[in-house]
């Protein structure tokens, strides 16, 4: 038998699912909850999700441990902390199969983070980054459509001013900037300008280096208009992770 395909998907694609990968996090840790009590389940995805939203996450074995437990298939969907903690688990383990060419769990990686979001925004629809998570996901069927941009410009509506989630959501987002509809195009780049300003620098200066010509024009123009102490320090990170 001939082996399986690999998941045709643009580098567009690509680039949002490891997007996606940056909004899970950057290091490795070792835990999990397989042999904790289901009473105690929720608390124990709640200190997860504390630590994987400070840029942690999970060896590969762990993840799928924890995902499979009965603790996290018991999970009631409105236990927003915890079904966050998951996702953030599973996000990883898509991009790894996307980039391995192993298409049925792929495939079955993207059903179940849909699932989990769609279940999770039933009782929290003000959650942002799952509407954040949608856009990534949706936009892995190709150039990001209109409905898709609406899952994001929902994101924004939720969550206009929270660094957490704007860190993670100019990686999401900047690959596509380009074409997103013109109010969404400047929400990104405004979100942009203003975690240079606030010092939030580092995420700023990965999407700089990582984003196309025409793109990074955009960009300059924002970065123009900050003051020099910013500006300053946006070129460190830059120079920072040029050497890097």
């Amino acid at each position: 038998m001939p082996p399986a395909p690999k998941p045709r998907v643009s580098f567009r694609t690509l680039a949002l699912l490891r997007g996606l990968t940056v909004v899970a996090g950057c290091v490795g840790f070792f835990w999990g909850i397989t042999h904790i009590a289901r009473g105690e389940a929720s608390d124990s995805l709640w200190d997860m999700e504390a630590r994987l939203l400070q840029f942690e996450t999970f060896s590969r074995t762990t993840s799928i441990a924890t995902l499979e437990s009965a603790a996290a298939q018991d999970l009631s969907p409105c236990d927003n902390h915890a079904q966050r903690a998951l996702m953030l688990m599973e996000i990883p383990l898509a991009d790894t199969a996307l980039r391995s060419g192993a298409v049925q769990e792929f495939d079955q990686r993207i059903r179940s983070l849909e699932t989990r979001a769609r279940q999770t925004l039933g009782c929290t629809p003000r959650d942002s980054f799952v509407w954040l998570l949608l856009f990534g996901l949706e936009t892995q069927h190709g150039i990001p459509n209109e409905h898709a941009f609406d899952l994001l410009a929902m994101s924004y509506e939720t969550s206009p001013n929270e660094a957490w989630i704007a860190i993670r959501r100019i990686v999401v987002a900047m690959p596509v900037v380009r074409v997103a509809p013109e109010p969404i195009q400047q929400k990104v780049l405004a979100e942009f300008q203003n975690l240079i300003r606030h010092g939030f620098v580092e995420m700023p200066a990965r999407s700089y280096l990582d984003a196309s010509a025409s793109t990074r024009s955009l960009l300059q123009s924002r970065i123009d208009q900050l003051d020099s102490r910013s500006q300053a320090n946006f070129s460190e990170a830059l120079q920072k992770q040029q050497r890097s």
